[in-house]
């Protein structure tokens, strides 16, 4: 995904939803800070997306721009309606959420996972792909391993599953 699709997918959501605020909770919210990461981090074709002042209309952005919608077929990309139960995140994340608007989301704020946040999001999943993900992010140098760490020490309601994080960020090392 691209910067500019992102930006069409906020502007969408918004216009569907009737929200001025969309938060990009997916790993395409990298592009909020990195808006020419390295391809690897941009091979998804989705983006997971919480409308913010009617999350209960999560639901029309999977039907209308959802995968293999009009809209998917017509541009090659699609969202998905969450909420914030999505992804496991540290305390503060919503304080440090990325905004852009601009013409192309015509004025709707997509708010942007902090690149740190993201990571911990996806060493919480721990899936194949996630590891990947991270594992490129800091290579690439757009992350720093010890800022995750501190991010995964701040994520409250997973005691039992904090080790098991951190060892699969040392396991990237």
């Amino acid at each position: 995904m691209k910067r500019y699709e992102i930006e069409h997918l906020i502007r969408a959501a918004g216009a569907i939803t009737q929200c001025n605020e969309i938060i990009v909770i997916g790993s395409q919210s990298i592009l909020g800070s990195y808006p020419e990461a390295p391809a690897a981090l941009l091979q998804s074709r989705e983006a997971d997306l919480i409308p913010v002042q009617y999350p209960e209309r999560a639901d029309l952005i999977d039907g209308v721009l959802g995968e293999l919608s009009p809209f998917d077929e017509t541009f090659g990309y699609y969202a998905d309606g969450v909420d914030k139960t999505t992804a496991i995140l540290p305390e503060g994340w919503e304080s440090r959420l990325i905004r852009i608007a601009n013409t192309n989301t015509n004025n709707v704020v997509g708010l942007f996972l902090e690149p740190h946040d993201l990571m911990t999001s996806k060493l919480y999943a721990g899936r194949e792909k996630d590891m990947d993900f991270v594992a490129t992010a800091i290579r690439s140098g757009i992350v720093d391993a010890n800022l995750i760490r501190e991010r995964i020490n701040k994520v409250s309601g997973q005691d039992t599953m904090r080790d098991t994080v951190l060892i699969r960020l040392e396991r990237l090392l």
